[in-house]
């Protein structure tokens, strides 16, 4: 399956619940995280369910770098908390990533405005 198994999403799902709930709560006490409101938009799980690679965005993508270090100073913390909120035989081994989807899109949404593009939309909508 291109996105993964049902198990896969499944757990994906259950580990990001749990992410978002550690960093909604205030759990992890490091200064650059409690400074910033992180979405977890994604967690993918290998087949093995033995990693979790989990996609983060900082409210309004500030400080990415930053928080991605923060995360990874604390990913032992994280990572035994996950195995207590996620029932598996194995605790996943986690590693983070900038979601890029949000600057994608606004990428794509900066070229559909370009005047290049309106001009072959209008093209097409006059009927040539």
């Amino acid at each position: 399956m291109p996105g993964g198994s049902q198990r896969q999403l499944r757990v994906g799902e259950l580990v990001r619940h749990a992410m978002s709930d550690l960093l909604t709560r205030g759990e992890v006490h490091d200064p650059v995280l409690e400074g910033h409101l992180i979405t977890v938009p994604e967690v993918r799980m290998s087949a093995d369910l033995r990693l979790a690679t989990i996609y983060v965005m900082p409210l309004g993508g500030k400080d990415i770098d930053e928080v991605l270090e923060a995360l990874e100073r604390n990913k032992r913390f994280l990572r035994g908390e996950i195995a207590r909120h996620v029932n598996l035989k194995f605790s996943p081994d986690i590693r983070f990533h900038a979601d890029e989807r949000f600057a994608e899109a606004e990428r794509i949404e900066k070229l559909l405005r370009t005047p290049a593009v309106a001009r072959d939309l209008k093209r097409e909508d006059d009927g040539e």
